[in-house]
């Protein structure tokens, strides 16, 4: 990616990328339901432009049963396997964790197809079955003793906040329950011996998301300022809940203002991002109006400009043509490269009319984010942040 612009120049932090892909995989992802043909739309963009040179293309792994069992439980996995053998046609099986990548050879993977933020460790929700995206940050942890969770998703990730109860299968506890189970903060320790490294834990999720969410859409409704995490963890859960209508230089505004306190009060040594594109313009859930140049400049901030295994995947998305368009433009960021705005010829050409152009533009919807409010969201998530050790 570029740290000062979109530019190809020697000042680019350059990177090593690899690009999860295979046909199969693709095949898999197009039989969502909810996003057909999603996963080749966005392959065919990247490929058109001549992004695909640039990285290594690296075929996923097929997650076994002993890899989701390490957030999931087995009676939920169970289910899965019995539905995905009767032919479910929404079943997102073979998952992927390659996106994981700890050999080195990369610096930066890239899963436009993965990132199900949503799944629980018991059910499915959102459109999600399997959480790669814990997965994903779990298997981090094996080797990085700081693993930061970056979400810029439209609607919370539910299913990385709401593992709230201490169970035997709890490992993933860096969530965000209310302070109603703060009486649960020793069971924590007792079921999850070592888990913490010293005082503090291992992981920070930083969540900037729609502050409500209409339930009858897709029944998510957690987020608020105030959870800042259970027991040990506490503090290391961060969300930024924003109101509708956020535009691309607000947003940037209060990404850089947290990311910069975290970056010195927890220095993370690796990041799995989430990259949903339904805060984009013009998507179905007609909330934020962003574009992807304010998502980019975000991804140009100094701290993902460092030596950091750098996973980003990303599931929300429901204009498909802007969906391509955005994840596109961030791969072509990562890389530290400039696309041309007019649409190359490629299978989906006709998708991206009238314009044919790479361009999101902003809608006339009000931004209802007042600015006060948010100097006291920022004002205190950087007091909250001061308590991470």
């Amino acid at each position: 990616m570029s740290c000062s612009g979109d530019s190809d120049d020697d000042s680019s932090c350059k990177r090593k990328v690899a690009y999860v892909y295979s046909p199969e995989y693709i095949q898999t992802c197009d039989s969502l339901s909810k996003v057909p043909n999603r996963a080749s739309m966005v392959h065919s963009l990247i490929e058109a432009y001549g992004l695909l040179k640039h990285m290594s293309v690296v075929k996923p792994q097929v997650a076994t049963i002993e890899d989701m069992a390490k957030f999931h439980t087995d009676s939920y996995l169970e289910h899965l396997h019995k539905i995905s053998q009767d032919g479910d046609n929404d079943d997102p099986s073979p998952e992927t964790t390659a996106w994981c990548l700890m050999d080195q050879k990369c610096e930066v993977s890239v899963n436009w197809a993965g990132g199900w933020h949503h799944a629980k460790k018991d059910e499915a929700s959102g459109f999600c079955y399997v959480n790669d995206a814990v997965l994903g940050i779990l298997k981090l942890r094996e080797k990085y003793e700081r693993v930061l969770y970056v979400d810029v998703d439209l609607h919370h990730g539910d299913g990385t906040h709401s593992n709230n109860k201490a169970e035997l299968k709890s490992v993933y506890v860096w969530k965000t329950p209310s302070a109603s189970h703060q009486s649960h903060d020793h069971l924590v320790s007792q079921v999850l011996p070592g888990f913490f490294p010293g005082p503090s834990p291992q992981t920070l999720t930083i969540q900037f998301n729609k502050i409500t969410c209409n339930v009858r859409q897709c029944k998510i409704s957690t987020g608020d300022l105030c959870d800042t995490g259970l027991g040990k963890g506490r503090w290391y859960a961060v969300n930024v809940p924003l109101e509708d209508g956020i535009k691309d230089d607000r947003y940037y505004q209060i990404f850089t203002s947290v990311m910069q306190e975290v970056r010195a009060q927890f220095n993370p040594e690796a990041m799995v991002m989430q990259l949903g594109a339904d805060t984009m313009a013009g998507d179905p859930m007609c909330s934020f109006n962003m574009t992807p140049v304010g998502v980019g400049k975000c991804l140009q901030h100094d701290l993902f400009c460092m030596t950091y295994l750098f996973p980003s995947a990303s599931p929300g998305g429901y204009n498909l043509a802007n969906t391509a368009r955005c994840w596109t433009y961030l791969t072509a960021a990562v890389l530290g490269k400039t696309l041309s705005s007019e649409i190359p010829d490629h299978e989906f050409f006709t998708e991206y009319g009238p314009d044919y152009s790479l361009e999101i533009s902003p809608s006339c919807r009000p931004d209802r984010n007042d600015s006060k409010h948010l100097d006291t969201v920022i004002s205190t998530i950087k007091g909250n942040l001061k308590n991470v050790v």
